[in-house]
């Protein structure tokens, strides 16, 4: 059973915490954070994420960016990344968290998911529609069985 779920990206501004608020829109019962192995620290989700979040009918009001660490890792029990080199910088920073990391689209295609930042509203949208179909795959395996 997981109880705490960490999503990291690059910058915890744009795929991170749009993963993160979907999955803890869809899971409630479980401790959903974000992070970024490069975060934009101190600094809210990117404009245009937030503009494509909110045409879906999701806030990303008081996201506030924050760093990777061994330590958030730690406190995490299964740690969702966008792409396989961030499995690798978590690898590198802290190997014993290695087990507990996989894709954020592990169920649905396990190719990662590109990052938008600074490209197009477009781009922003195929992103959403990844991240959101990857968030759906996790949450029907995650949640609680009766």
């Amino acid at each position: 059973m997981f109880n705490a779920v960490l999503v990291v990206c690059v910058g915890n501004i744009c795929r991170s915490p749009l993963g993160e608020r979907l999955l803890r829109q869809q899971l409630p019962e479980l401790e959903v954070t974000s992070a970024g192995i490069n975060a934009l620290v101190g600094k809210p989700a990117d404009k245009t994420t937030s503009k494509v979040a909110a045409a879906h009918g999701l806030s990303m009001h008081g996201h506030v960016a924050r760093q990777f660490t061994a330590e958030i890792g730690a406190a995490h029990d299964l740690i969702l990344v966008m792409e396989q080199g961030h499995k690798r910088e978590i690898g590198r920073i802290a190997q014993y968290l290695t087990g507990r990391v996989m894709l954020f689209d592990q169920w649905t295609g396990n190719t990662g998911i590109a990052d938008p930042y600074l490209r197009s509203e477009e781009f922003h949208e195929k992103t959403y529609a990844a991240v959101s179909e990857a968030a759906r795959a996790w949450a029907q395996r995650l949640a609680p069985k009766e």
